[in-house]
Formats: C-alpha cells, structure tokens, sequence
C-alpha cells in the first residue's frame, strides 16, 4: 500500500472489522491503566465494541473497496502509535466513530 500503511490485506468488511477490533482492544487496554477511570474505560469499550462487531454481522460477505481498506489501516495505524493511556481514553469513542464513517455508516 502506498504511504507506508500497513495494509489488512483484507477487501472484506469482517476482515477489516477484525482487524479494527483487535487494534481497539490494545486500545482499551492501555486505557485501563489509568487506574481511576478503569470502570469507564471497561464499558465503553465494550459498547462501541459490540457496535462494531453488530455491524460486521450485517454484511459478513461484503466487500469493502480499496479506498475504505486504506482508511481503515490508516486509522488503526494512528491509534497504534498511542502510548499515552489518556490519550487511548480519548480515542475510545473516537476510533469506532471512525471506523464506522469510513463504512459508510452513521456512528
């Protein structure tokens, strides 16, 4: 892929969301260090990642074009390169809404 972005090397939209799912549970981890805001942490993730997985149930079987892939990597690229626990908090609801706008659909 161009730019350096680690592809998922995957044209299906469960793929991508695999691979969005699992960039967002190192996200979430490294959010729960933060000893004081734990509980939040533990369940928004665990909502926008019921989220995420539902919308992958819609369309197990649907492609997702090159342009969508790209976008997707490039946000799991971004949130990848957090080593900040709060800043991860931050990007807890922020991530998902990504995602789910590059899908085309409304967070």
């Amino acid at each position: 892929m161009d730019g350096g972005i680690p592809s998922t090397g995957t044209s299906s939209v469960r793929g991508a969301l695999d691979e969005a799912l699992d960039a967002y549970e190192a996200l979430a981890t490294l959010g729960e260090e933060v000893e004081d805001e734990w509980g939040y942490v533990t369940d928004l993730s665990a909502a926008w990642r019921d989220r995420l997985a539902s919308r992958g149930a819609t369309k197990p079987d649907g492609t997702l074009e090159p342009a969508r892939a790209a976008a997707i990597d490039a946000a799991i690229a971004e949130i990848g390169r957090i080593t900040d626990p709060h800043r991860a908090i931050d990007w807890l609801s922020t991530f998902p809404q990504v995602v789910l706008a590059i899908l085309g659909e409304e967070p």
